[in-house]
């Protein structure tokens, strides 16, 4: 039995946190029915965000709340479809927890839709949020320098992937000597190479890096290339970076 079976004659309610498809008795009003509130919380560098539209390098952390109100003694199903933009009926992600966090991986527009039953006694109350949320992803981006001056002057002191870098899902980098000793190997691009080999500065010269990674748009990156580490090289005494 649905709601329009009630005693009275039924109306439709438009909700303006989102589209809420009701049938309700003329007695029950529209603040006593359940709804939600949905929400979406992006972690960031800066720290966390509620967002309903989010673009930035993946991988991207979110975090979904459902948040429903006026539940009562209703019965609820939730259903949250995570599909690319313009594909609808072609979710990649089917969720039906309250609440769920995700990392998005892959570059492109994400949509995150939510819909709602609550059910009493036979009677059913639909909800659907009117918008969906967005997730964007930017395509891949790794660039490598050519040289790095770790001399404690605070500037160029680590070598590292430049600061452009987007959306690199796996990495893992790795430093050589020209007799093929690994020296050193890490797997954040965020961070890098100081110059040290045991605790102790390895020589100025010419070092080898091997850069494997993988971005959110499938993109393998397999770089193989010569730096060089120069100990006296102040940016001061140059007029500017490398």
């Amino acid at each position: 039995m649905i709601l329009s079976n009630m005693i009275g004659m039924c109306i439709s309610l438009l909700v303006a946190s989102g589209l809420m498809c009701v049938q309700a008795a003329p007695s029950l009003m529209a603040d006593e029915l359940p709804s939600a509130e949905p929400k979406m919380i992006i972690e960031t560098p800066d720290g966390d965000q509620e967002e309903t539209a989010y673009s930035g390098s993946a991988p991207i952390v979110a975090h979904f709340t459902s948040n429903p109100v006026n539940v009562g003694n209703y019965e609820v199903r939730y259903e949250w479809h995570v599909y690319m933009a313009g594909k609808a009926d072609d979710p990649y992600l089917v969720r039906y927890d309250r609440d769920f966090d995700y990392t998005f991986v892959r570059s492109g527009t994400s949509m995150v839709s939510l819909a709602i039953t609550f059910t009493l006694d036979g009677d059913t109350v639909q909800y659907e949020l009117a918008e969906p949320l967005s997730v964007t992803a930017s395509e891949s981006v790794l660039n490598i320098p050519n040289a790095f001056s770790p001399n404690g002057d605070g500037q160029n002191d680590v070598f590292r992937v430049k600061e452009d870098y987007k959306s690199i899902i796996e990495f893992r980098g790795y430093i050589f000597s020209r007799w093929g000793k690994k020296l050193f190997e890490w797997t954040d691009p965020a961070q890098g190479w100081d110059g040290t080999c045991g605790g102790c500065d390895v020589a100025e010269g010419v070092y080898y890096v091997r850069i494997e990674a993988k971005g959110a748009d499938g993109r393998r990156y397999n770089i193989r290339k010569a730096i060089t580490l120069l100990r006296g090289y102040r940016e001061e005494a140059q007029g500017g970076g490398k």
